[in-house]
């Protein structure tokens, strides 16, 4: 699946999360891998890894897998740099991407399956959405790559599907982990729970992981 790639967003400091939310144990993996595995059985093969905060460790964690790095110098940026910098690494035989933040472990293969396969039907720009939801991966069409490598610093891919309605296709899928945030210890826990049936091991939230 050489023609759509996908670009996963992990620049950011997870603030409100208290630890760094991309090395946090997610069953017996991590955040990210769970991520790139999840796009890597549904066929993606060229992932590019937009780091940040922690940008070394992330890249020595991920050293044996398939994807490529590229860091934004400022992790406290706007989520719309980081795209930009995806945008800039993919290459020219891409004719779409999946844009994702690093916290979506819980996005089955066969869910990205069905967002690719929307595009390939004919939508242009896809995004999932479970019990009137929007979530993520979303798929854009690389007819807009100049424009996303210019999203608006405050509106973000939020005002890039706004301007773009009549295109979006609200793609309902059997699946609620597209919409479950992971922004804070609790809703990691929850994630767990719903996922692996039990709490996170090792780990407590801690200001002092985020240094």
């Amino acid at each position: 699946m050489k023609d759509v790639a996908a670009i996963v967003l992990a620049a950011g400091r997870s603030r409100r999360m208290g630890a760094f939310k991309p090395l946090l144990p997610f069953g017996n993996k991590t955040v990210i891998q769970s991520c790139i595995d999840n796009l890597q059985e549904a066929g993606v093969e060229e992932i590019v890894l937009v780091l940040g905060h922690k940008a070394e460790d992330v890249a020595d964690h991920l050293k044996t897998s398939s994807v490529a790095f590229v860091t934004n110098p400022d992790p406290d940026s706007a989520m719309s740099k980081s795209i930009a910098l995806g945008v800039a690494a993919l290459s020219a035989s891409a004719k779409a991407a999946l844009i994702t933040p690093a916290d979506h472990p819980a996005v089955p293969a066969n869910v990205i399956h069905t967002i690719i396969e929307t595009w390939r039907a004919g939508a242009q720009l896809v995004q999932p959405e479970f019990e009137s939801r929007g979530g993520h991966p979303v798929l854009i069409d690389l007819d807009y790559r100049d424009e996303l490598t210019r999203l608006d610093q405050q509106e973000g891919l939020r005002g890039f599907f706004a301007n773009h309605r009549q295109e979006v296709v609200r793609l309902p899928v059997d699946c609620g982990f597209i919409a479950q945030d992971m922004d804070t210890w609790d809703d990691y826990v929850r994630l767990q729970e719903a996922v692996f049936g039990h709490k996170p091991k090792e780990f407590a939230p801690t200001e002092d992981r985020n240094e």
